[in-house]
C-alpha cells in the first residue's frame, strides 16, 4: 500500500497532520504484517476499507465479513468504512470503533450500536455550485438526532473535491444542512468528535 506509506512519510515531520488512516485489504491473510509496519509510525490511527458488497445480501453477512476486521479490533485501531456499510459489522465487532463514511448508508436505528459513528462527508461532491441544502438536510439532521453530536463528524472530502469545488463551499453545505446549533454541538461536529474517535489532540 504505497499510498499509505507516502502519507505516513508526509505526516512524520508536520505537527499539523494529527493522524493518518491508511488502506489495507481485510481479506489478505497476512494483513497483520502490514499493520505491524504501519503501527511503527506514531501517527497511524486506523484503516479505511471498502466494506461489504451488497451482492452478499442473500447470504448471512456475518459469514462474509473478512477476518482482517478481527485484527483491527484486537489492535485497538479504528475502521473507516468507505462504502458498503452493513449493521452486521458493528454487531459482530462490538469493541471496534467504526465510522461510516457514506452517511446515506446509515439509518437512525443503527445508533443502537455504541461503537458506530457517522461521517457527514461528500454532501456535494460532484455537484459543486448546483446543490440545495434542503436536498440532504433532513437526512443529516435525522442522523444527528439519532446519534448525537458526540458520534457525528464533518468530512470535507478534501482534496477529492478539487478542482471542481472548494473546501469553503463544502463546509457551507454542511453548516446549512445542520442548521442552527449550539456552539458545543458545532465544536463536536467540526472537530472534537473526530479527535475523540481517532485519539488525536486538537490542533493548537
Amino acid at each position: 500500500m504505497e499510498g499509505t506509506r507516502w502519507l505516513l512519510d508526509q505526516a512524520a515531520p508536520h505537527e499539523f497532520i494529527r493522524g493518518v488512516v491508511g488502506w489495507a485489504d481485510m481479506r489478505e491473510p497476512q494483513v497483520g504484517l502490514l499493520l505491524d509496519e504501519y503501527q511503527l509510525h506514531p501517527k497511524f490511527r486506523g484503516v479505511r476499507w471498502w466494506g461489504v458488497r451488497q451482492a452478499s445480501r442473500r447470504v448471512d453477512l456475518h459469514d462474509v465479513l473478512p477476518p482482517g476486521l478481527t485484527e483491527i479490533e484486537r489492535r485497538g485501531l479504528t475502521l473507516d468504512i468507505a462504502e458498503g456499510f452493513t449493521p452486521a459489522i458493528p454487531e459482530a465487532f462490538p469493541d471496534l470503533r467504526i465510522v461510516a463514511d457514506d452517511w446515506r448508508e446509515v439509518t437512525p436505528d443503527c445508533a443502537r450500536f455504541p461503537n458506530l459513528y457517522v461521517k457527514a462527508a461528500g454532501l456535494i461532491t460532484g455537484i459543486p455550485g448546483r446543490w440545495k441544502a434542503d436536498d440532504f438536510a433532513p437526512g443529516v439532521r435525522g442522523l444527528l438526532a439519532a446519534f448525537g453530536p458526540e458520534r457525528v463528524m464533518y468530512g470535507s472530502d478534501w482534496p477529492a473535491y478539487l478542482p471542481e469545488g472548494t473546501w469553503k463551499e463544502a463546509l457551507a453545505a454542511f453548516t446549512q444542512a445542520i442548521g442552527a446549533q449550539t456552539m458545543e454541538t458545532r465544536e463536536h461536529l467540526l472537530g472534537a468528535t473526530a479527535c475523540t474517535f481517532y485519539s488525536v489532540g486538537r490542533t493548537p
